[in-house]
């Protein structure tokens, strides 16, 4: 691959460090003898503001990642909204002297936003925000290469990537290139990407682009960028916190990594962060490597700050997530563009996506406790988007689903209704036995409309099972079949893996679910919004005729 190097020149001035950072102490200054007075070493203040799998989140949201509704917004509990990043990037700006802006990808998926404009709305509020660099999500590759190269053309800074090798695809091969370098404050900083290998399995990045392996890419391209002068080097990585670290403590060179994918919330004052802000690791040569990610939707703005020595070498750091909540007054210039665009959005809601000759019935009374039409539609638009990668199982939270379809029209804001929630295709590998328990805890709830949790009830594609709602919690399930690649069923095996594929929300211990949390194999919790997909499989398949076909069985009491 090419190593074609971005290149901005930027006055400054040194800055003799005298805040209080918390961070490693400065190492030892060699040969200066007891009667010499060695000069005080000058510290680089960099402040790097981060963001992550936005995912299309460009209007404030809710708590649940979907737009807010008018009461919402009025009893002000709305958060995040590309115009209170404005307002909080611009005051940071304003008080700093040395800042970049850095995204670690998957700024397309998630909204409205994106099913209309396909990343327009991407390249329209981060060249508004301004940022300095930025490298590719899985999530970039989902409209086709198409929509990706159109967005490159139109922003304004660069879009580096190291491990994805687009020279054999003409429409990306001119736009993309591994690093980019800046001078800033007597320092060259040497910026590049990487992005996860397992693109190809879980969006839409056509035969012509490679996917290297992340952790010899980054050490092949510090090496390189240490070669030509860098002195300071930030990986951008959409990668995942764990791999990220992984990188982190066998590759020389690297000083800041700005990380994504795995929307991992780290702080150094929060108890349900997964780990501290910056996460630290040692370099195989003994430098500090320093970790960060700012979860996802632009809930949160990442803001570490690092004083590096004459050497590039971090000595001192600061750094917690900005949340960006009700408390930040959104900028009203980039409101009232949000606010322009959103109008064509909103009209996107009111549009037909297909028909159903059938009513879908989303009632809780039976989603939550029977097979419902519409929890079978749902659970095999899930099996039809994840068929590539030999799913053979899907399983769909009863709870999931919010209201019903009726017969006739279906229009994109009837589809929002059913499933508010922005929730991800998550895949995954379960052994048999395991699988039997995940029903076993589906149906543990069930067996009175009454009870609290019975969301957690399964409907599902690619199988059947039959339960007794009379028997003892644990002991309830009394038959589990699936369906072979003949299309025959066949009893569950306890000792085979089978693929699976569900809901981010479930694979992540929601309703309870800790067995999805501890037993999967090799899950992936980032696919397509699952109300995109469903969207999707309507139009394709309309007039739709679903009906109820002996998936769930209630057998005994």
């Amino acid at each position: 691959m090419k190593y074609r190097i971005w290149t901005l020149s930027i006055l400054t001035v040194f800055i003799l460090s005298t805040v209080f950072l918390v961070g490693c102490p400065p190492r030892p200054k060699p040969g200066a003898g007891d009667d010499q007075v060695e000069p005080v070493a000058q510290l680089f203040d960099l402040t790097i503001l981060h963001t992550n799998d936005v995912h299309a989140r460009i209007r404030e949201i809710n708590k649940y990642g979907n737009t807010c509704t008018v009461e919402e917004t009025e009893s002000g509990s709305c958060i995040a909204g590309v115009a209170r990043l404005a307002t909080e990037i611009e005051k940071i700006r304003a008080e700093k002297e040395n800042v970049l802006l850095l995204d670690a990808g998957d700024w397309f998926q998630g909204s409205l936003f994106y099913s209309l404009y396909k990343g327009q709305e991407a390249m329209t509020f981060m060249n508004i925000l301004g940022y300095d660099a930025m490298t590719f999500g899985n999530h970039e590759f989902d409209g086709g290469v198409q929509a990706l190269a159109d967005f490159i053309k139109g922003i304004n800074f660069p879009l580096v990537s190291a491990s994805v090798d687009v020279d054999a695809e003409p429409l990306l091969a001119d736009l993309v290139d591994d690093t980019y370098t800046l001078d800033m404050g007597g320092h060259k900083i040497g910026i590049f990407g990487i992005t996860t290998v397992d693109v190809p399995l879980i969006s839409n990045p056509g035969p012509n682009i490679k996917f290297l392996d992340q952790t010899e890419t980054a050490r092949e391209t510090a090496a390189e960028l240490t070669s030509e002068g860098a002195d300071i080097i930030i990986m951008l990585s959409h990668s995942g916190y764990i791999k990220d670290q992984e990188i982190a403590g066998a590759v020389d060179g690297i000083d800041v990594i700005v990380g994504g994918h795995t929307h991992t919330y780290l702080s150094n004052v929060s108890e349900a962060a997964e780990g501290p802000y910056p996460t630290v690791v040692n370099s195989p040569d003994g430098d500090p490597v320093l970790v960060v990610q700012a979860k996802s939707w632009g809930r949160y703005l990442g803001d570490l700050e690092v004083s590096f020595n004459e050497d590039g070498v971090a000595e001192e750091w600061l750094g917690e997530p900005i949340t960006i909540d009700q408390s930040i007054i959104p900028d009203p210039d980039v409101l009232a563009k949000v606010d322009s665009m959103a109008s064509d959005v909103d009209r996107l809601s009111a549009v037909a996506i297909g028909e159903t000759l059938t009513n879908l019935d989303g009632d809780e009374e039976i989603c939550r406790h029977y097979e419902s039409n519409l929890g079978n539609l749902i659970a095999d638009a899930i099996y039809w988007e994840t068929s590539t990668a030999g799913t053979e199982l899907v399983f769909f939270n009863g709870g999931g689903i919010r209201a019903g379809v009726p017969k006739g029209t279906v229009t994109m804001a009837q589809m929002l209704e059913v499933m508010p929630f922005t929730d991800t295709v998550a895949t995954l590998q379960m052994k048999g036995s395991d699988v039997k328990d995940l029903l076993e805890f589906g149906v543990s709830r069930a067996e009175n409309p009454g009870n609290e949790g019975t969301g957690r009830f399964l409907q599902l594609s690619g199988g059947l099972y039959a339960w007794d709602p009379s028997a003892e919690v644990g002991a309830r399930i009394v038959e589990v079949q699936v369906k072979n690649i003949e299309g025959n069923f066949e009893p569950l095996d306890p000792f085979r893996i089978y693929n699976v594929a569900t809901s981010g929300f479930l694979r992540g211990g929601g309703d309870g679910y800790q067995i999805l949390k501890d037993k999967s194999i090799d899950p992936y919790d980032f696919g397509r919004v699952i109300s995109d997909v469903v969207v999707e499989f309507i139009e394709l398949n309309s007039p739709l005729n679903y009906k109820t076909e002996g998936r769930i069985k209630r057998v005994g009491g």
